[in-house]
């Protein structure tokens, strides 16, 4: 069995036996519905969810590019002046440890029920990722090559746009594919705080009614979501750095 075919049998076996768990022991669906109810339940509230789908993926979207330019600048900021880095770095630890279901609240009772709460609540779980990442990348590259072309008489900003930022790409991206997961389950929580529209505002509302289909049906929309994301990094990754999958393969 070839090694990227191993999850999905293991997936498959999973989802065959919570099927036949169900249908033998006769579990009421208000307690574990099977996994054929929740595929026929997803596709016949696919057209309610394709509009939560939508918000959502907007929300995300909106706050890893947030995430994105904010850590870029300040890894480059971290990695010109150490100070900062060693003064930054505690706080940006902290902000971790602090659950999101705490912040959430607070986000909306400062910024309301619109959407700049769900975008903040994104931007404060994925920034982390990619600021930590990128800055490691950066700190890590060889500064004979920033000597080198500073030899030839390249500023800063042209050291950092021809050594520094190229070499640090893959420790980006690596943040990235973190971020990029983390994306559709920030807007979730934001969502689920206090929202009209979204996939957390309709888990919440279908998990009041004990509609656990549907729960489990969202719930798969969510992880399909979180998979695209991380994908559309991955393809990123393979246009900006084909020179990795050649080397990977021969």
């Amino acid at each position: 069995m070839h090694k990227k075919t191993i999850p999905i049998f293991v997936i498959g076996v999973l989802v065959l036996f919570f099927e036949a768990l169900v249908r033998i022991f006769k579990i009421p669906m208000y307690i574990l519905p099977a996994p054929s109810r929740v595929v026929h339940t997803l596709i016949k509230e696919l057209p309610v969810l394709s509009t939560h789908i939508g918000i959502t993926v907007l929300e995300a979207i909106l706050g890893i590019l947030i995430s994105l330019i904010f850590a870029l600048v300040l890894g480059i900021v971290m990695d010109l002046f150490p100070a900062v880095r060693h003064g930054i770095y505690p706080l940006l630890v902290i902000t971790q440890t602090v659950p999101m279901i705490v912040l959430a609240p607070i986000f909306i009772i400062y910024m309301g029920f619109g959407i700049a709460p769900k975008i903040l609540t994104v931007v404060l779980m994925c920034f982390f990722p990619i600021a930590i990442s990128f800055s490691d990348g950066l700190s890590q590259v060889e500064q004979d090559y920033v000597h080198l072309v500073r030899s030839y008489g390249a500023g800063w900003l042209m050291s950092y746009r021809l050594v520094k930022i190229p070499a640090a790409l893959p420790s980006l991206l690596s943040g990235l594919k973190v971020a990029a997961t983390y994306s559709i389950s920030g807007a979730v929580v934001g969502e689920w705080i206090g929202a009209q529209k979204g996939l957390g505002y309709y888990l919440l509302r279908v998990k009041n009614g004990y509609m656990l289909d549907k729960v489990f049906a969202c719930v798969l929309v969510i992880i399909f979501l979180s998979l695209c994301m991380n994908g559309m990094i991955h393809l990123f990754q393979r246009l900006a750095m084909p020179y990795v999958r050649k080397s990977t393969t021969n």
